[in-house]
């Protein structure tokens, strides 16, 4: 039994040591492996299609529409103009959307009541915070 045990091991070992070593050195077109500058390439195709269709469904949102109609656009030329757009010009177009601000920053303003409130109970004047103690 012991001579089976170690002519198991013996072979276990050695299949998984052959099993590391590559059988023979196949080029990317063979393997079928997407190389890293067509994956980038194909990314970065993808991210500008989505950033013109972004493009076209917010002008699908009624209120956008709406201040549309009113400043007297129509929004099938809009819809002719985005699609007219380079790929760069759109990518442009939707970060400048991304950092404009959405009406008021609610970091700032957490962050201001948050500094006015400690002042006011180091003052005195209110008891909102536990760790902070009175001037008066």
């Amino acid at each position: 039994m012991p001579l089976i045990r170690r002519f198991v091991a013996t072979l276990v070992a050695a299949s998984l040591t052959l099993s590391t070593l590559p059988l023979r050195a196949q080029p990317a077109a063979d393997s079928g492996l997407i190389r890293t500058e067509q994956l980038a390439a194909a990314e970065s195709t993808a991210a500008l299609q989505g950033d013109r269709a972004r493009l076209m469904a917010l002008l699908d949102r009624a209120d956008l529409a709406a201040k549309l109609r009113e400043r007297g656009v129509a929004s099938d030329d809009l819809r002719a103009r985005i699609a007219a757009l380079t790929d760069a010009e759109a990518a442009e177009l939707m970060a400048r959307i991304d950092q404009a601000p959405a009406g008021a920053d609610i970091l700032g303003l957490v962050f201001t009541v948050f500094i006015v409130l400690l002042v006011t109970d180091i003052l005195g004047f209110t008891k909102v915070f536990p760790f902070t103690r009175s001037v008066r």
